[in-house]
């Protein structure tokens, strides 16, 4: 498995955003090479680990590699914040990154760039035939709205508020091809969709299909694009540990040709909505059955089907003491929240945001 998360750029004086992407990155290099790299918008840094098996492994170089770019951005001045979305406001007119793709993607889509100052936390997990993914991304699909609950991280918008958990996956489903993927036949209707999105100028490119759950487009491994950026460390591992175990489960019901649960499209849209809105909060919506449901019980169904693939790979305790963490502390939105609750500030949650993403060696 391998993580890709998007942070943004903060001047800690006045807490704005800062467009030095390019010039950050450039400052990491150095420690970083290709592990940190551009995104569409001036205001944003891309982070990679490589692929892991082992999960500490992987933890460690995730911290590494939050803190060396974080020790790169405090040398231009600047800090590091991993929140799905901005919490102060931001110019209407986001400032693009240079680069050919970057300016055909803003003068294609127009305003819906402004959108794309949104940080996701992306979660790669290698499958031994790619052509497995479609069917992969098939049994996960109904999979997504706890997902989405409890990684939830970007309530605050423009300084204030939206009510939402996550504000960043209720915006992205503006961008033509997003949201919950599609149920897919076979890897030949996957392939035929995506040319006629192409065709169709929908895309313009497969690096465009911006679904929750997607098929790489260059390397041999299913994407789940569904999380916000994780606030701590420990949040992106157990999003990581949750996805690779949930895919491995997947892949013995596919190899079993077990037939993947096929939710309405509008039911599982609904459900991913609601858990958008509320978090861990409240109910949720079974996708399967279209009850309400807690979604604390939507999340624990989850991992009691993928305990068996977690303790294959070691993952079951600390995925354990992950979700009661969770369930203690909150999401990162719950955590944003609080901090805000303290002075009414929303500088507040920039501090605490920037604190959280690279929290001292010992705290989480």
């Amino acid at each position: 498995m391998g993580v890709e998360e998007e942070l943004l750029l903060v001047d800690p004086l006045t807490r704005a955003l800062s467009p030095q992407g390019p010039e950050v990155v450039s400052e990491a290099a150095g420690e970083l090479g290709g592990r940190a790299g551009t995104e569409l918008t001036r205001y944003q840094v891309e982070l990679r680990t490589d692929p892991h098996i082992c999960l500490k492994e992987a933890a460690d170089q995730l911290r590494s590699t939050r803190t060396a770019t974080a020790r790169a951005a405090a040398r231009l001045g600047l800090r590091v914040a991993s929140t799905g979305t901005p919490v102060l406001g931001q110019a209407v007119s986001v400032p693009i990154t240079p680069g050919a793709r970057y300016a055909h993607s803003a003068a294609h889509f127009r305003a819906l760039g402004d959108e794309q100052t949104a940080c996701a936390c992306h979660i790669h997990v290698g499958l031994p035939d790619p052509r497995d993914a479609v069917y992969v991304s098939n049994h996960l699909r109904p999979w997504l709205p706890p997902l989405i609950a409890f990684s939830t991280n970007s309530p605050f918008r423009d300084g204030q508020d939206t009510g939402y958990a996550s504000w960043r996956s209720t915006t992205w489903g503006r961008w033509p091809v997003a949201g919950p993927p599609p149920y897919f036949e076979s890897p030949a209707h996957f392939n035929d969709l995506v040319d006629t999105l192409l065709n169709t100028e929908a895309l313009i490119d497969r690096g465009g299909l911006y679904w929750d759950i997607r098929p790489s487009h260059h390397l041999p491994t299913i994407e789940v694009r569904v999380a916000d950026a994780a606030l701590t460390p420990d949040d992106v591992l157990m999003l990581a540990a949750v996805v690779r175990a949930l895919t491995a489960t997947a892949l013995h019901f596919v190899q079993a040709r077990e037939p993947a649960p096929r939710p309405a499209p509008e039911i599982l849209r609904a459900a991913c909505w609601r858990a958008a809105r509320d978090g861990l909060t409240g109910t949720g919506i079974d996708p399967l059955t279209g009850r309400l449901v807690a979604q604390t019980t939507l999340v624990e169904r989850l991992l009691h089907t993928i305990a068996p693939a977690l303790r294959e790979h070691d993952d079951l305790d600390h995925t354990g003491e992950q979700w009661q963490r969770l369930r203690g502390e909150g999401t990162g939105a719950d955590r944003q929240r609080a901090a805000y609750r303290q002075r009414s500030s929303a500088h507040d949650v920039v501090d605490y945001v920037i604190s959280a993403t690279c929290p001292p060696s010992g705290q989480r």
